[in-house]
């Protein structure tokens, strides 16, 4: 056990939990910093091991540019403590953004906003569509052992467990509630956080992916308005009601129609009406950040640049898109029409 240890240098611990605490190390062999959570499993019931086991396993499976990354993991069994060594997030996640856009009477800038929303997208598509088109930051499709992967759903999409790193990329983590789906199309285990709680889940009935992308929905609304959709809800039957009576209030003034469009559309109640991973990702502002971030990645940006500039101020002007195909899209597409800026879903029902 002490030659695991001995691999890493400890540093700060950066969170705790009910069953122990997340600390930064470096590993000694070339310097890199990893987070290591250290977990007593003692205390934990049959059913939150099952969950640790269950999150370590999928994650292992997703290994994408947007994903927090797994790395090892290590049980000591003498002192009852596992480790899992994951991707180090340097920039926090988007529940601390929000906080301090709160705090300073800031709003986020919509191109940040659409730059999260795109990152975001990528990581879900992957979860979602494990056996499609290889799409940017992805290994493929394939499992660590060469197996296909099952479809995943990450059932707890919130701003706490969205990570941004050094470089201010958006890492998707906390896979803790996620399921992965090898067969069925829905599950039915209830789970989450009310307040971007879909309302299939609430109601406790079937779903799938496209509970996933409710909870989304409710994210990228908190980040323009700095509060969730239905944060005037005091009690679980509460924001039943507002949910089912789709009480959302308007985008803060100086937000475009076109992003107030999309959420209204993730927000929509019938699961079967809302947008895809894929879809929400032919929308041409969307396709618009994803050229912005791929083209961004051919230039070295300095570390002491400010980390949360817009994607269009640190854009060089006329430079060409890298690896255009790997967003998924299709030019022309019904679903996000062409030609203007405020662009809507062409199908009417879904903005209802």
């Amino acid at each position: 056990m002490s030659s695991f240890l001995d691999l890493y240098e400890p540093l700060d611990i950066i969170g705790n939990g009910s069953f122990g605490i997340i600390r930064k190390v470096r590993r000694k062999s070339d310097g890199a910093i990893l987070a290591r959570k250290e977990l007593n499993f003692e205390r934990m019931s049959e059913r939150d091991r099952k969950q640790i086991v269950a999150e370590v396993n999928i994650l292992k499976d997703l290994n994408h540019e947007h994903i927090v990354r797994y790395h090892d993991r290590h049980v000591d069994r003498d002192a009852g403590i596992l480790y899992i060594l994951m991707e180090y997030c340097g920039g926090g996640d988007l529940s601390t953004l929000i906080k301090q856009s709160q705090k300073h009477g800031r709003p986020i800038p919509e191109d940040t906003i659409w730059n999260y929303f795109m990152q975001i997208l990528l990581a879900l598509h992957h979860c979602h569509h494990p056996n499609g088109h290889s799409r940017s930051g992805s290994s493929g499709e394939e499992g660590e052992n060469g197996h296909r992967r099952a479809q995943i759903l990450h059932r707890d999409l919130k701003p706490d467990n969205v990570f941004l790193d050094d470089a201010n990329t958006v890492k998707l983590g906390d896979f803790g509630l996620s399921k992965a789906l090898a067969q069925a199309s829905f599950a039915n285990t209830y789970v989450g956080t009310p307040y971007y709680m879909s309302p299939e889940l609430m109601q406790e009935k079937a779903y799938d992916s496209k509970s996933d992308i409710w909870s989304l929905g409710c994210l990228i609304y908190e980040l323009c308005a700095l509060k969730p959709p239905f944060h005037e809800a005091k009690t679980h039957s509460e924001l039943s009601v507002f949910i089912r009576n789709a009480r959302i209030p308007p985008l803060p003034r100086g937000y475009s129609q076109a992003l107030a469009g999309v959420i209204k559309a993730m927000l929509n109640l019938n699961p079967a009406m809302r947008p895809s991973a894929a879809q929400l990702l032919q929308h041409e502002r969307l396709e618009l950040s994803f050229k912005v971030f791929e083209t961004q990645k051919m230039y070295v940006i300095s570390p002491q640049s400010d980390a949360r500039l817009s994607a269009a101020e640190t854009l060089p002007s006329g430079s060409p898109p890298r690896n255009r195909t790997n967003c998924p899209s299709k030019r022309g597409s019904a679903i996000w029409p062409r030609g203007r800026r405020d662009v809507r879903l062409s199908n009417r029902n879904m903005l209802r």
